[in-house]
């Protein structure tokens, strides 16, 4: 049965999870450190919690308790009740929502197991903006999009800004990040994978004609390659690639955000693949 603690300070030693939540750099090292991440919203705590994650506590303000009242009881957490304003002083900013947990992270799977039986998998180098990463798993989700692989130095999927923008779809996409971005993409071939390479390019096929649609295209194993906002893939991995493709689009716009570029890739590699079994 979880406590439920009304406080008036938001100075409140028992608030450290949620504290400076705009300030990305510290909350990167406390969060690392400590080893939890927040869900902001009642949606997306639902979610985590749904998905196994065990909540360290809550912070809600008021009108939000009975909204929650079954989660935060069968969890056993304390939760932390305040007036809208002094969650905005804890926080930092306006918690709209007026809900956020702090939760446990898990130990992250290798790359060898998130890749075992998946079909459709997308590898993101260096996207380091947790809105698109959170949108890119978004996208994922919602066209069944297997496991997504991540280099080094891509942004934290479990970031409260990227969990939030991917509405707790994080929780529901296997992910594992490579031990280096060199020779990364060697495990992913040796593991049967043909290599795309997402790239605006003219010289580019047409990622419609990919074979997708065929007999074999659907059974084969398939890893999207995107890359970093602005500079797009790294020429390496460019070169890397089995193929490179491109999204045709108007000669008015050279290139899609690269949220945007990968929910429509997800849509193509994925429309001919028969769902898996529930």
């Amino acid at each position: 049965m979880s406590a439920i603690v009304r406080l008036e300070s938001a100075d409140d030693p028992r608030l450290g999870d949620y504290a400076n939540l705009k300030d990305v750099t510290l909350r990167r090292s406390l969060e690392v450190e400590h080893g939890l991440f927040l869900a902001e919203g009642a949606k997306v705590i639902r979610r985590a919690v749904a998905a196994g994650y065990p909540v360290r506590s809550f912070l809600l303000s008021e009108r939000w308790l009975d909204g929650l009242a079954d989660v935060v009881s069968a969890s056993g957490a304390p939760c932390y009740v305040l007036p809208p304003d002094r969650l905005e002083a804890v926080t930092g900013f306006a918690v709209h929502r007026g809900a956020i947990a702090s939760v446990e992270r898990r130990p992250l799977p290798s790359v060898a197991e998130v890749i075992t039986h998946a079909r459709r998998v997308l590898v993101l180098e260096d996207v380091v903006d947790h809105t698109n990463v959170g949108a890119i798993f978004r996208g994922a989700a919602a066209f069944g999009v297997d496991a997504i692989v991540l280099a080094p130095r891509c942004a934290d999927p479990l970031y409260r800004r990227s969990v939030k923008v991917s509405m707790g779809t994080v929780f529901s996409c296997p992910y594992a990040r490579m031990d280096n971005w060199y020779g990364g993409l060697e495990e992913l071939r040796a593991a049967g994978f043909r290599l795309v390479a997402l790239t605006p390019a003219d010289d580019a096929v047409d990622l419609d004609t990919l074979a997708t649609g065929s007999e074999s295209g659907s059974t084969e194993r398939v890893a999207l390659l995107l890359g970093t906002e602005g500079d797009g893939l790294s020429a390496r991995w460019q070169g890397q690639a089995d193929v490179r493709a491109r999204i045709p689009i108007s000669a008015a716009v050279d290139s899609l955000n690269v949220a945007a570029a990968a929910a429509v890739a997800c849509y193509v590699l994925t429309r001919d693949v028969p769902p898996r079994p529930a």
